[in-house]
């Protein structure tokens, strides 16, 4: 869902917390089963065939080929189409596509994501880029009269996975000690702390160096969900997620000492409210490295523990 442009556009004015993109009320689209970015491009141009290369009479007559470096060549061609930051067009244009009878918007939308290299926000795409990027990716049959409402849930969307990472940050942006002592009071209890900005002030706000769409690629704990899901269909019985993305974070210690930080996310859609609007949930989590591994372990223990102690009633009965 992560559709980016690393254009310079205003100065940044720091991640915050809550989302300003709300979601749309009157809407009649969701977000495609994939991002349509995130599906392979053209092909690429096939390589020019080298002639054969002469051999010594003493030499083997026979000459085995090198697929590794055709095959190098069109994987190298390919990627030069997209931008490295997002893996997405770098020249999608503004311009009305070709029969369209529908006048789309071409503002875009600024995000509160803070860009890696520190010169602004990261940049959605306007309605007419979405569009144009669809067409590009051959759905000829989308509903330009959809797009403004994909536009909004896709923002929408991404603010949530980044206020999600944003508090990963804030437990584990100063270490593992640090990341247990807050974890240890329970998510309530955290989730709480955030919310009056306890120790806001100790940790420099992460930021998005990049990130890519990998649709195709279900990650183990998808995969195991739907293995629990076919197994206990009652209970743990749901639909596999839509999209998935890696967002690359930098996380920066004091005194500057800075730290790529890979996050999943799973983009699951859920039934539809009683009013109709839809309903999405976001999976968001460090990858499984060691140190990350960790983290995800304190978070979950940390909070069955404060529940299983007693320590919740007890904090309860306090107040």
């Amino acid at each position: 869902m992560g559709w980016f442009w690393a254009d310079p556009v205003a100065p940044a004015t720091g991640a915050r917390r809550n989302m300003p993109h709300q979601m749309p009320k009157d809407m009649s689209a969701s977000p495609p089963p994939s991002c349509p970015m995130h599906k392979p491009g053209a092909d690429a141009l096939k390589p020019t065939a080298k002639p054969p290369t002469p051999t010594p009479e003493s030499a083997c007559p026979y000459t085995p080929g090198s697929p590794s470096e055709g095959a190098k060549e069109k994987t190298s061609s390919t990627l030069s189409k997209y931008n490295p930051l997002n893996f997405m067009f770098p020249d999608l244009s503004q311009e009305p596509a070709k029969d369209q009878t529908v006048a789309l918007p071409t503002e875009r939308e600024p995000s509160t994501i803070p860009k890696g290299t520190g010169d602004g926000n990261w940049e959605y795409p306007s309605p007419q880029q979405m569009y144009n990027a669809l067409l590009r990716k051959g759905y000829t049959d989308t509903d330009a009269t959809a797009i403004e409402s994909m536009v909004s849930v896709h923002n929408f969307l991404n603010e949530g996975a980044w206020a999600e990472i944003v508090e990963w940050e804030r437990r584990f942006g100063k270490g593992l000690a640090r990341g247990w002592e807050i974890c240890k009071k329970g998510e309530a209890a955290s989730m709480a702390g955030a919310d009056i900005g306890a120790n806001e002030d100790v940790v420099v706000q992460p930021k998005l160096i990049r990130f890519q769409g990998r649709p195709k690629e279900m990650t183990p704990k998808a995969a195991w969900l739907q293995l629990m899901g076919w197994a206990f269909p009652e209970k743990f019985g749901t639909e596999p997620p839509f999209d998935r993305h890696d967002w690359f974070v930098q996380r920066e210690y004091p005194p500057g000492e800075k730290k790529e930080v890979r996050y999943v996310i799973d983009y699951y859609s859920g039934p539809p409210e009683p009013t109709g609007e839809p309903v999405f949930y976001l999976d968001v989590r460090p990858a499984l490295t060691p140190t990350q591994a960790v983290e995800r372990m304190m978070r979950w223990g940390g909070d069955v523990w404060y529940r299983a102690s007693g320590a919740s009633v007890r904090e309860n009965s306090k107040n």
